[in-house]
This record gives C-alpha cells, sequence and structure tokens, in this order.
C-alpha cells in the first residue's frame, strides 16, 4: 500500500518526500530481495532466460489535431485516453487492446503461481503512462499491477525496471534534467506502490534503450543511477564495445561491468546486462528468448562454470503478436520451463544466484559506450572538456560517420537532427527551471516546483522527436511553451 498520496491538489506525487525516497532506495542494497523467496533451483539450471515488457503512452494536449480546440487551454492527458475519446485517431480500435496489455501482468501471474508453477515477468512502465491510467481512472489496472507488486504471494514473479518519468533519450537530455526524471519516476512508483516496493527496485530500462557515449554525459548517466540506488542496468548489444578491442562484447549472455570515465578524470561502472538482436516484438511475443536459453550449458569462465542467461525486451502492447500471441505462448512457457533446467527468472534475482555462487561485479568482463574506444585513443581521462570536444570535432571532420549522439534499439534514428525547432524551446525551458528553481531553492514539495517540473520532463518525451515533422513536433513545442511560461509567470 502506498504512504504518500498519488495527487496533491490535482498535480501527480512526482517531487518531495526526499529523505524517505532515499531511504527507501538505500534500503539493504547489500541483501538480495527476490533469492530468498525465489523458490528456484538455480543449481540445476543450465540456462536462464528474462523477458521485460516496456509500456508507455505520452501525455498530450487534450483536444489533439482536428478537434477545432484551443490547444493552449487544453489540459494535459495521457493518449490512451485521447485515443478511446477521439473519433480522429486512427488507431482508436486498439485502444482497449492496449489497455489489457497494461493489466494482463496482474492476471497471468497470479493464475499460473495457483497453478503451481513459477512465472516471471519484468516490467517497465514509464510515468507519463502512469499517470495517464490515473487519470482516465483505470484503477483495475493500476489495482492489478499493485496486487503482483505488493503480495508477498506474487512479488516474487515480477521485478519493475526502473526508467526515466517522461520517456526521454538519455543522450540528448541534459543530464541534470536526465537526473529529475529518474527521482521523478521513483517518487511516482512510490506513491502508487509504497516505498517498501521502490525498495525492490533494483534495474534501469534507458527509455529507447538510448545510452550515452559521450565521455562526460555518459559518466553522469552512470553516476545518476548508481546515485539512486541501481545496481544494474539494461543496454542495447551494439551500443557497447570492448575497451581494447572497439568490438562488441563477447559474452552476450553474461553480465558486463561497464566503466565509464569522463573528461576530468572520474570514473563510474555499473553491471549491465545485453539485450541482444533487434526490437522485434515477435521475439518476445513467440517466446524465443526461452528457446535460445534451452540451446545453453554453462560457460567456462575464468575458470569457473557460469550460468549464462539471454535477456531481451519488447513492447509489451504494440502489434499483433504481442496483443494477441504472447499471452498464450507465455502461460506455455511459463507451464513447460516451471522446475525444469532452463527457467525463466527476473535479471535481479539472476544476479542475486551469482552473487550467493561468488561472483563478485569486478569478475565481469568490462565495456564501455559504443565508439569511445577511438577517442580514448586521442584523449587521457583528466584533460579537460576543451580538449574533449577538440578531439571529438577532429574525428568528425575524419570520419563524417562518427558522432556521439549515442547508440539506441535502432541507429536509423536522430534524436537531434530535423528537430531544431524542439530542441530549443525544450533547451530554454530546461536552463530556466535549473535558473528559476533549482538554483534559487524552491523546495520540492512546493506545487509549483511540481507543476514546473511536470511540464519539463514530459516536454522531453523521445515521441515528439521520433515521428518527425507535423502533429508530435506540435505537441512537443507546446508542452515547452507551457513550462516557460509557468518558469516566467510562477518564480
Amino acid at each position: 500500500m502506498s504512504e504518500i498520496p498519488e495527487f496533491i491538489d490535482g498535480l501527480p506525487n512526482i517531487s518531495g518526500w526526499d529523505c524517505e525516497r532515499e531511504e527507501a532506495i538505500h534500503r539493504g542494497r547489500d541483501r538480495p530481495v527476490f533469492l530468498h523467496e525465489s523458490g528456484i533451483d538455480f543449481g540445476r539450471a543450465r540456462g536462464a532466460c528474462a523477458v521485460a515488457l516496456h509500456m508507455h503512452q505520452p501525455l498530450i494536449p487534450a483536444g489533439g489535431p482536428g478537434r477545432g480546440s484551443d490547444a493552449h487551454r487544453e489540459p494535459l492527458i495521457g493518449n490512451l485516453q485521447y485515443m478511446l475519446q477521439s473519433p480522429y485517431e486512427e488507431d482508436r480500435h486498439n485502444a482497449n487492446v492496449y489497455r489489457w496489455c497494461y493489466r494482463r501482468p496482474g492476471e497471468f501471474l497470479p493464475q499460473l503461481v495457483h497453478e503451481g508453477k513459477q512465472p516471471r515477468l519484468t516490467l517497465d512502465y514509464t510515468g507519463t503512462l502512469f499517470l495517464g491510467l490515473q487519470q482516465m481512472g483505470a484503477g483495475d489496472v493500476l489495482d492489478a499491477l499493485r496486487k503482483i507488486t505488493c503480495d508477498p504471494n506474487y512479488r516474487r514473479c515480477v521485478e519493475w525496471l526502473g526508467t526515466t518519468w517522461g520517456h526521454t533519450v538519455a543522450p540528448s537530455t541534459p543530464p541534470q534534467d536526465f537526473r529529475l526524471h529518474v527521482k521523478a519516476w521513483q517518487n511516482h512508483f512510490a506513491s502508487l506502490f509504497g516505498f517498501e516496493a521502490l525498495s525492490r527496485v533494483r534495474g534501469f530500462m534507458p527509455s529507447e534503450l538510448a545510452l550515452p557515449n559521450h565521455p562526460d554525459v555518459a559518466y553522469e548517466f552512470v553516476k545518476t543511477l548508481r546515485d539512486c540506488g541501481y545496481q544494474w542496468v539494461i543496454v542495447q548489444e551494439h551500443t557497447v564495445e570492448n575497451p581494447e578491442t572497439g568490438w562488441g562484447s563477447q559474452y552476450l549472455h553474461l553480465p558486463n561491468r561497464m566503466v565509464c570515465s569522463n573528461s576530468r578524470g572520474e570514473t563510474a561502472s555499473i553491471t549491465v546486462l545485453i539485450k541482444t538482436r533487434g526490437s522485434d516484438t515477435k521475439i518476445i511475443g513467440h517466446m524465443q528468448p526461452h528457446d535460445e536459453a534451452a540451446s545453453q550449458s554453462r560457460w567456462d569462465y575464468r575458470g569457473r562454470k557460469i550460468l549464462p542467461l539471454v535477456t531481451q525486451i519488447a513492447d509489451g502492447e504494440n502489434g499483433h503478436v504481442m496483443m494477441n500471441e504472447f499471452p498464450g505462448t507465455y502461460l506455455d512457457v511459463v507451464r513447460r520451463a516451471s522446475g525444469s533446467d532452463v527457467p525463466l527468472v527476473n535479471p535481479s534475482e539472476y544476479l542475486e544466484y551469482l552473487a550467493a555462487d561468488g561472483w563478485r561485479e569486478e569478475d565481469f568482463p568490462v565495456v564501455h559506450p559504443v565508439r569511445q574506444k577511438r577517442i580514448w585513443e586521442r584523449f587521457r581521462a583528466g584533460e579537460g572538456p576543451e580538449k574533449l570536444a577538440q578531439v571529438i570535432e577532429q574525428l568528425h571532420r575524419e570520419d563524417y560517420h562518427f558522432h556521439v549522439e549515442g547508440g539506441s534499439w535502432t541507429n536509423d534514428i536522430s534524436w537531434i537532427y530535423g528537430y531544431e525547432n524542439v530542441l530549443g524551446p525544450m533547451e530554454k525551458a530546461s536552463a530556466l527551471f535549473h535558473e528559476k528553481v533549482v538554483r534559487a531553492g524552491v523546495s520540492t514539495g512546493e506545487q509549483r516546483y511540481r507543476n514546473a517540473l511536470l511540464h519539463l520532463l514530459t516536454a522531453q518525451t523521445s515521441c515528439f522527436r521520433y515521428w518527425g515533422q507535423g502533429r508530435w513536433t506540435d505537441y512537443g513545442r507546446e508542452i515547452s511553451r507551457r513550462a516557460l511560461d509557468i518558469l516566467t509567470h510562477d518564480f
């Protein structure tokens, strides 16, 4: 049960309660939270798999296109609610199916537990989706999720991943704002499920699986996650490289250790689990990760045997396969995998088993973000940001394809080029927020802080820089305008 209100004067609880949140995210971080009640016989396992479902809907002005209303005055609502209400939305027929997709983990897991099986499912829901569900009165969805999250009979079966509240893209988000997103999601999650449930959130899912590769931004990314209590993060296969060879990791089914150094010589590291292949929902829709795990046996590594883990994540609601084929396939695979030597597991449960088996983070193979090897061949940590900028510019002049925009699940999309009309207002809102709110020392518990933060984080949603110019970029600019208006008149 939640110990803090879900809404405060009409706004979602995304800030305040700093001491309580800090206590929860650092509570017992050196102690396992899943393994003692797992029930899985890891000792006989030869391979394992973890499947995660990513769920997201943005917030948009309620009027939307074609409604004949004043977009400047319309409240922000979840896109799912807009889909249900708007006769102009071409995807309207899928809205109720989406809603069921958000609820159904709370149905599948209890059903399988009552059958005596060992289901596992990892979940990633954005803050904008949580808020949209709250606004539209989807209490059935949230109650179903609360049951599997908080009930001791089921909580071992589900693992929540932390994420950014507004589904922002880390490489092109100011690091100070990225930290605000991470904290806002934790606050919001605690308001829905309680601080005890928050204390069990150990892993992180970057929105769009976008990993910064600029050394200074990558360092701040890892430092933020560590400061906010996270122990591991999911990354895409082609977004990391071996520091010595520049090629991808040879150990895709083992934990890796991502080490990030910045231009001032500071270093931070975190365990990473590598998601392999593309972002095709058919992979999870047909539960192919379990087939891949069934082909594995324990690996020889550092003179010992270690259990491999096949890790996959996909959208949990998009497309025919996830909507219609995933449920039956998932239920069949859980029934077949339960009690077998190829179990379904949750990532933290797996990592806790490795720790109990004597493995430490320092044992894992080292990676760093993609393209950094070329930077470190010409730059030494500690030479400063100006020298780093010179090296990056030189590399770009020599190779037009070299960039430090980061890497994500797909490399054919830029989150920067072509979106200057969205990024400009977004960056202005960010600068003004930190000038008039953060540096001015405005309390995170104040309502005006919460209102400004809500609009700043919402404006940074990746959807406004995904579909090209048009309706979605208009949404992004309008929400940034609102943030700037609040920051100008309320502070």
